[in-house]
């Protein structure tokens, strides 16, 4: 259990390294969320990566979608793991390379990200490991991506 951090404390972290993944506003302060050489994300369809990973994902969020924000919803905390509802929204402006699909052109809509989102955190108030769910299907459908699935 996370011993030095009350469940509001790690909220606030949760969604500060959100917006910072999301905005890219600070990409040296992102990382002092994260234990960097940990970290692992469990994403849908099997989907697995590390912490460069994720950064590599959110960058191409960044490049593709312009206007971007993040919120979270219901927040349920239980010993060292939040869950919480994520929505990312973005007007797809140029190529999105991390796709479901792989790389697919602009369409100039907007886009929302519905989530579900499980974290886990160590007893430095670090993201250590992240689960994710999302409706992939409704995903490409706002990015024209119909025929892709």
């Amino acid at each position: 259990m996370t011993q030095q951090f009350t469940r509001d404390e790690l909220v606030a972290r949760l969604v500060r390294a959100g917006e910072l993944e999301v905005s890219g506003e600070d990409l040296d302060e992102a990382p002092t969320y994260f234990d960097t050489e940990k970290f692992r994300f469990h994403g849908p369809d099997g989907f697995e990566s590390d912490f460069a990973g994720l950064n590599d994902y959110f960058a191409s969020v960044r490049e593709a979608f312009d206007d971007r924000s993040i919120r979270r919803g219901i927040v349920v905390a239980e010993g060292d793991h939040l869950a919480c509802q994520t929505w990312i929204e973005g007007t797809f402006a140029r190529e999105f390379t991390q796709s479901p699909v792989g790389p697919l052109p602009p369409n100039g809509k907007r886009v929302v990200f519905d989530l579900i989102n499980i974290f886990r955190f160590d007893d430095r108030g670090r993201l250590i490991e992240e689960w994710v769910r999302v409706d992939n299907r409704g995903v490409l459908r706002q990015l024209d991506a119909e025929a892709s699935y």
